[in-house]
């Protein structure tokens, strides 16, 4: 079986940089930011970089919602009309969203085998999962085979968080185990990560200073690495491209890793993490 034959499916909240999604031939479902009356679909009606010059302009606070397993459904509709056999689908954390519950609903009204796929992960430690099944797509696996490429990536992927406030991770009600860190709300730069095996948002470290708080994301991040194998990293920002930048630039000069990528995170992630927010998600083979 071709690999167009398998349709590979993801949501918005993988924040894998357009280019990848079409040369990998990736299917993203868009899921929403809502500021008030509006309805936006993440990184089709509103880009990263109008979504965080709003957020920080606008009084009103936005939340965010999930696509409707009708929606799933209309999706793998259209891959099958286009010729797919099998459906692999990988989500964001079913711990933070109701997707993955939501993909899972729709996948059992398609004839079609249907692999649903909780990636326990946010942001690209969901992004590096589904690049994987697209990577075993293209060797000619099948969708099992898609399925363990994804896994195995999840039992190694890192992914560590500078945030420059919790105050949007309390607002949108993901804080999870980084709630230990709330009485410092105000005076804190936290760090938080996710564990992939819960799914679930975990507190890290607290630091008083942005500069500190990057210098302890950097550390953390490569103490938990198998710097010797080959490392795939994403550093990803809250419109903070100058950091982002200089993050990369370090790593390149330190690591070396065989493939490194920067991207905005998306705006349906951007209301939880907030502007200013530093991250990196990666993992070695």
């Amino acid at each position: 079986m071709n690999h167009r034959q398998i349709a590979l499916i993801t949501d918005s909240t993988c924040d894998i940089p357009q280019r990848l999604i079409e040369q990998h031939d990736i299917i993203v479902v868009p899921f929403y930011v809502v500021w008030g009356e509006e309805t936006f679909r993440d990184r089709v009606d509103m880009q990263p970089s109008a979504f965080y010059r709003r957020l920080v302009e606008d009084s009103e606070y936005p939340t965010t919602s999930y696509e409707s397993p009708e929606g799933f459904l209309a999706v793998f509709g259209e891959a099958v009309n286009r010729g797919a056999e099998e459906i692999v689908v990988i989500t964001l954390s079913s711990a933070l969203s109701g997707g993955f519950e939501a993909a899972t609903q729709a996948s059992k009204a398609v004839e079609q085998d249907t692999h649903v796929v909780d990636s326990k992960g946010t942001t690209m430690s969901l992004g590096w999962q589904v690049l994987a099944a697209a990577s075993t797509r293209e060797a000619g696996g099948d969708a099992r085979a898609m399925v363990a490429g994804a896994e195995q990536v999840r039992e190694r992927v890192i992914l560590e968080v500078s945030l420059d406030t919790l105050e949007y991770l309390h607002k949108g009600g993901r804080i999870g185990g980084a709630a230990k860190l709330i009485g410092s709300l105000l005076n804190v730069k936290p760090i938080v990560m996710i564990n992939h095996e819960s799914g679930e948002v975990e507190a890290g470290a607290r630091v008083r200073t942005r500069k500190r708080g990057l210098e302890t994301l950097y550390t953390r991040f490569f103490d938990q690495m198998d710097t010797q194998g080959r490392m795939h990293i994403a550093v990803m920002h809250g419109d903070a491209p100058d950091d982002a930048a200089r993050m990369a630039d370090r790593i390149e000069r330190e690591y070396d890793p065989d493939e490194l990528l920067v991207e905005m995170t998306g705006p349906v992630l951007g209301v939880h993490t907030g502007p200013g927010a530093i991250a990196l998600a990666g993992y070695s083979e």
